[in-house]
């Protein structure tokens, strides 16, 4: 019997491809592999290598987020930045859906599944935005970027429930209270094609936010430890400046965040909104 390689193995080389085209072909090519049951899960919790960067091209430039550049919607070069912004962030959550499949062993099935089906949702989301870019006479890298996302990735590397709570459901869910109003000001400004695209990113990104609320309240249970109060620890004590209102009570609802978790987070934005680095973080 001819024995199925991981699934583990396969999140661990499309992590390491640094080409943005390779990796979100090799994405797709993993996650069909994975639904099509050709790979297997590593039940047997495999040694893992320490997170370190991933796989990544040499451009864009990862600057502080204070010196990425803030340009207006109302001029092509401005609204090139806007997407490359955002396309930013799904290349980098391509590497980071990966990462949860390689890293945390001795999950379910269905929390590899998840995770695969994720990386291939923010490959796509990455290839339309990054086309919408070239339509504009730009490409991925042209800007600076930041790489916040990717450093709570290291600082939750050694705990899934850390993972779940931090870079899905604070992270990431940032995506959920901007993105409306990003579609607002760019059908403003008559560019119809990229609120399109901005409109599946969100509906999608709900079921994203979703599947960390789900894995992260099984940690929770499989540690014995109480959700709600665990996730307004993990915010006090490694997120309140990522946390800035207003919230989108309807799609965090719908992404699994209970109404006591946001009433946590509205207190943590009242005193984000008032601090100094309110600003910094994830765009």
């Amino acid at each position: 019997m001819t024995l199925k390689p991981f699934a583990q193995l396969a999140a661990q080389e499309c992590l390491r491809v640094v080409d943005p085209d390779d990796k979100v072909a090799l994405t797709a090519a993993s996650a069909a592999a994975f639904m099509n049951g050709e790979l297997d899960v590593d039940d047997a919790n495999g040694e893992v290598e320490p997170i370190g960067n991933p796989g990544r091209p040499s451009l864009p430039r990862l600057v502080h987020p204070r010196h990425v550049a803030q340009r207006g919607l109302g001029s092509l070069e401005g609204r090139a930045a806007f997407i490359h912004a955002i396309a930013h962030i799904e290349f980098n959550a391509i590497n980071l859906a990966w990462d949860a499949v390689y890293r945390f062993r001795g999950m379910p099935r269905d929390y590899y599944a998840d995770w695969v089906g994720v990386a291939a949702d923010e490959a796509r989301h990455f290839s339309l935005l990054r086309a919408r870019l070239r339509e504009l006479g730009h490409d991925y890298g042209d800007f600076d970027a930041h790489d916040g996302l990717w450093e709570m990735a290291m600082k939750t590397a050694g705990s899934c429930r850390e993972r779940m709570a931090l870079v899905p459901r604070v992270l990431e869910a940032r995506g959920l209270d901007v993105t409306p109003g990003m579609i607002v000001r760019l059908r403003e400004v008559g560019d119809e094609i990229t609120a399109g695209i901005l409109e599946i990113i969100l509906r999608e990104e709900v079921a994203h936010v979703a599947a960390g609320s789900r894995w992260f309240r099984w940690c929770c249970e499989r540690d014995g430890v109480e959700p709600e109060a665990e996730f307004r620890r993990l915010l006090a004590l490694h997120a309140r400046g990522a946390v800035r209102g207003p919230l989108n009570f309807a799609a965090r609802v719908a992404a699994g965040f209970s109404a006591t978790e946001l009433d946590a987070m509205t207190v943590v934005t009242s005193t984000a909104s008032s601090h100094p680095s309110a600003g910094s973080g994830p765009a």
